[in-house]
């Protein structure tokens, strides 16, 4: 028989059922993540870095369990109940904190019911004794909920309520073309699964579908269809969808991805975007395909231009939040154009998730204040600090049998002068030293761990304008 819980127990004295019921409450959309960033050293450091939670989502691979993992490496420290408690409840895992102490756990208040378009922006600070609610999913309703411990946030969260859960506005919608889904698949080959150089239409894959090449009135397009996956489902594809429309059909900018149009009439929502024929800036740095590497002066431009991109997504009330190589495409002059923008946002995977606290993203690109599920625009930031690594060096963002395995570990080792930015410049490609000192300088100030201390996308903007002048 096992011993009851108590607020001294130990962590690792926890029963494999309990701890089981733990992880089928945290592991779906990466609840785990939020409760390792806020694991504390005595000392008030983090306990986890970014390597670490990567080393965390490598057991998903195995078929294990990322909770599992982490409470038994935090276990080791002889870790109470109640400390796990305390970090679950600051973070509304309200249900996971019941299974362990019930009485801790405080009721939720003020419900609502309401369709939501999620938008973010950046506000004045409010005074510190003033508390901003939290707004929470549940069951497809709003709740909202002040906790007992509020922080006060950089940003806050905007709800507007529209007519349709389910629909972009038809005033957006009659402003992109309308396609039959029999139609792209036509276009596409039938959505021919081999890849372009097998003879066959798949472009690529990514999180929430995959990309087809197709012709439409003799212009190649790009066609992302849209798949229901296990942790993604058809409402929620629907709700990224629309939210893809709402956010594209609003921003038109040289450095954005345009979006043609749609189809909603089929088996699969689709999204039609134009061909982008130079691929994605990661394909492009691997040099995929035995392609030509990109020279400097060529690397300065998609630089600034994928600035631009960010700096009119910012100046609009857009925060990315996903800004990486893979997600900046080239067409065929090497202009950079941002996308997948706005999926993300739409999202909610848990049945109840504090939507500031939501944490979305590609780790090896999350700022420490993205990890703990903050969102502000000086996020992007950070991950565009992690490209600017990727333009200068040609390195992935992240290799497991590479020491550091995490690119933007390399500015500790330049600071701590074991090593230089030249050491890393990309050997395939000439450059000269000054330029590309200064943009590493750019890159170190985009990743300082303080999100007050980076600069805006703005003062990025008009320093890589400067380089430009000299590369």
């Amino acid at each position: 028989m096992s011993k009851p819980v108590t607020p001294t127990s130990y962590i690792r004295c926890l029963n494999h059922g309990l701890i089981r019921k733990l992880s089928d409450l945290l592991d779906p959309q990466d609840a785990w993540k939020k409760l390792a960033v806020d694991i504390q050293k005595p000392t008030g450091e983090p306990r986890y870095t970014q390597l670490h939670i990567r080393r965390f989502e490598g057991v998903i691979r195995m078929g294990k369990s990322p909770t599992e993992e982490l409470l038994f490496d935090w276990g080791t420290t002889n870790t109470t109940i109640r400390e796990l408690v305390e970090i679950l409840v600051q973070n509304n895992f309200l249900a996971a904190a019941s299974l362990l102490l019930p009485d801790a756990v405080p009721s939720p208040t003020l419900s609502y019911s309401s369709s939501e378009t999620i938008a973010f922006q950046e506000t004045m600070p409010v005074p510190v004794n003033e508390c901003q609610p939290m707004l929470l999913v549940s069951n497809n309703q709003l709740t909202q909920q002040y906790p007992e411990n509020c922080t006060v946030k950089e940003t806050e969260l905007l709800v507007n309520s529209s007519s349709e859960k389910n629909s972009a506005p038809d005033s957006l919608k009659n402003s992109l073309q309308s396609f039959g889904f029999q139609e792209l698949k036509q276009k596409t080959g039938n959505f021919d699964c081999r890849s372009v150089a097998e003879g066959g239409s798949k472009i690529g894959e990514g999180g929430f579908g995959t990309v087809y090449r197709g012709c439409i009135n003799n212009r190649m397009v790009a066609v992302k269809k849209l798949t229901a996956m296990p942790n993604v489902s058809i409402e929620e594809l629907k709700l990224q969808f629309n939210q893809e429309i709402k956010t594209m059909a609003k921003c038109h900018h040289e450095n954005l991805v345009e979006l043609f149009g749609f189809s909603n009439d089929g088996d699969h929502l689709c999204l039609v975007y134009p061909y982008m024929p130079n691929g994605s800036l990661l394909d492009k740095l691997a040099c995929l395909g035995d392609t030509a590497p990109l020279s400097w002066s060529i690397r300065c431009s998609i630089a600034l231009g994928t600035s631009k991109g960010l700096k009119y997504l910012h100046e609009n009330g857009h925060i990315h939040r996903d800004v990486k190589s893979a997600n900046i495409l080239l067409d065929g002059m090497f202009v950079p154009k941002l996308s997948d923008f706005g999926l993300a946002r739409a999202s909610a995977q848990l049945s109840q998730t504090m939507l500031t606290e939501r944490i979305v993203g590609t780790t090896a690109y999350m700022a420490p204040e993205a990890l703990r599920g903050e969102i502000t625009p000086k996020s992007d930031v950070f991950s565009f600090g992690v490209v600017l690594l990727e333009l200068i060096t040609g390195l992935k963002p992240m290799e497991e049998n590479r020491e550091p395995q995490l690119l933007l570990e390399i500015k500790e080792e330049i600071e701590d002068e074991e090593k230089t930015i030249e050491d890393y410049a990309d050997k395939k490609m000439d450059w000269d030293s000054v330029s590309v000192q200064k943009t590493y300088l750019i890159a170190s100030q985009c990743l300082n761990e303080k999100k007050n201390k980076r600069p805006d996308i703005k003062k990025v903007n008009e320093s890589l304008q400067e380089i430009s002048l000299i590369s």
